[in-house]
């Protein structure tokens, strides 16, 4: 029996008063928000889910992005994936040609008005996915209009924005380079940070209350390298997008701490996490990992999962299972069952910290075709809203105010949460049946787990009782 301890991180001595918030983990913080994201849905989709969405417990809903982006000439957008191109690509919307609202992939923008009024409706929050750091590949693609609002061609992008990056724990390279083939945009250029808030009010004057920053580590920070050469003085686009200082006259358009932002900053060598975190949260991709391998092996023996893996408070940590990039990129955590992804999402979700995004995976896939019905636009399958899932969502909503405490058996394969003498979620990561001793608050009876009625004894304050394998539990007092 093992109990898993959070090591807290270091911080720097010299944090600016108005960060530290989100450097500084208060013990006493309970997150209770949870994101859907609704992967490659459409607005009409989305909206017609919203009250499913609502009741399986989620506050957030995260849309794929909905800028003007590419589209590759005669084809038509049916498919997620598509390797002839004919078809379309779900990555094609990661690739903008112009700041306004609209594409084919996610749809108009009168849908996505129709979609905001939805979640109005019933109480959800919309979070949209924005990317300024890139264009399309193919910058004859990009408009006419986003070219002449940042100063011309030239203008857009960093001086060196056409070369490729060579070397990601290169601060020079990662903020001023371009990735992957995506030209990287002058993201100091004032004209172009003028054009790309029009969009972000118009966004929040709709109602979205929050932003997912795609590859917001590639967007320097004010210790990262300057492009002189591109006429730069400093390095301010976060000033500017999170409302510390207008440009040109307009500015962010509602107070910034009414809103959730996390940036993409995926963990590396010599990325400025804390510097990053002076402004906004940040993906905990390193936690993501660990507890991934952990899935895989059926146990967490010798791995820390009590550890956010990270610099930042864990209160502003997005956390994942999986994500859409670790989904299908390498298709890394693709091959995770769903049994074993629903049973990661249910020890993530019962945690005190960390706010957990549950991704939305293709309608029909399977280990063996990760793209199942292949639709554009359509809904995900149906784990969103699977018994365990809206289980352990309503749990974390109800424990706020409870502080964690975590367990493990011996054997690794049984997670133990406990949330003060109020609650506790039961997790077998393993393929194979395992029975549970260990300490819990809960105070000493016999209970019964929310979703299938299974019994479980507390006697002098040790939990018992029998789990079938990938299953978990939900109980509370």
């Amino acid at each position: 029996m093992n109990k898993l301890i959070l090591a807290l991180p270091l911080l720097a001595a010299a944090i600016p008063s108005a960060a530290k918030d989100r450097m500084t983990h208060n013990p006493e913080a309970t997150n209770e928000q949870i994101i859907l994201h609704a992967w490659s849905w459409n607005f009409p989709t989305i909206a017609e889910n919203m009250k499913r969405i609502a009741d399986a417990g989620y506050t957030m809903v995260q849309t794929s992005p909905v800028q003007n982006c590419y589209k590759p000439e005669g084809s038509v957008t049916r498919k997620l994936f598509d390797p002839t191109h004919k078809e379309g690509n779900w990555y094609y919307y990661y690739q903008p040609t112009d700041w306004k609202i609209g594409n084919e992939i996610v749809g108009s923008l009168d849908q996505m008005k129709e979609m905001m009024d939805s979640a109005a409706k019933y109480n959800v929050k919309v979070i949209v996915d924005v990317l300024p750091n890139h264009t399309a590949f193919d910058i004859d693609a990009v408009s006419d209009e986003m070219y002449k609002a940042a100063g011309g061609r030239a203008k857009l992008f960093h001086s060196n924005g056409l070369a490729p990056i060579r070397d990601y724990n290169d601060r020079a390279q990662c903020t001023l380079e371009s990735l992957t083939g995506l030209p990287d945009v002058n993201t100091e250029n004032p004209d172009f940070q003028k054009y790309y808030m029009g969009f972000v009010n118009q966004l929040l004057d709709m109602g979205v209350r929050g932003f997912r920053y795609d590859t917001a580590k590639h967007i320097g920070v004010h210790s990262d390298p300057v492009d002189t050469a591109a006429g730069v003085k400093e390095n301010d686009f976060w000033d500017v997008a999170t409302g510390r200082k207008a440009v040109k006259g307009v500015r962010l358009s509602v107070p910034y701490d009414s809103l959730w932002v996390y940036g993409e900053v995926l963990q590396d060598r010599n990325v400025p996490e804390l510097e990053y975190a002076s402004y906004m949260g940040q993906t905990a991709s390193g936690y993501g990992h660990v507890l991934r391998e952990a899935l895989e092996k059926g146990s967490a023996k010798g791995l820390d999962l009590a550890s956010w893996h990270h610099q930042a408070a864990p209160e502003y940590l997005t956390t994942w299972v999986e994500s859409h990039d670790t989904y299908c990129n390498a298709h890394e955590s693709a091959g995770l069952t769903d049994d074993q992804i629903r049973a990661g999402w249910v020890f993530l979700t019962a945690r005190q910290n960390g706010v957990p995004l549950f991704f939305s995976r293709p309608m029909g896939s399977t280990r063996d075709n990760y793209w199942g019905d292949n639709l554009s636009g359509a809904r995900g399958n149906d784990e969103f809203f699977h018994p365990e899932v809206v289980a352990v969502n309503k749990f974390r909503r109800t424990m706020a105010g409870e502080k964690e405490d975590l367990r493990v058996s011996d054997n690794g394969s049984v997670l133990l949460v406990n949330r003060g003498k109020k609650g506790a979620a039961l997790v077998n990561i393993a393929g194979h049946a395992n029975f549970i001793d260990l300490p819990t608050g809960l105070p000493d009876g016999t209970y019964r787990d929310a979703v299938y009625g299974k019994e479980f004894k507390v006697k002098k304050g040790r939990l018992s009782g029998a789990l079938a394998p990938h299953r978990s539990y939900i109980l509370t007092k």
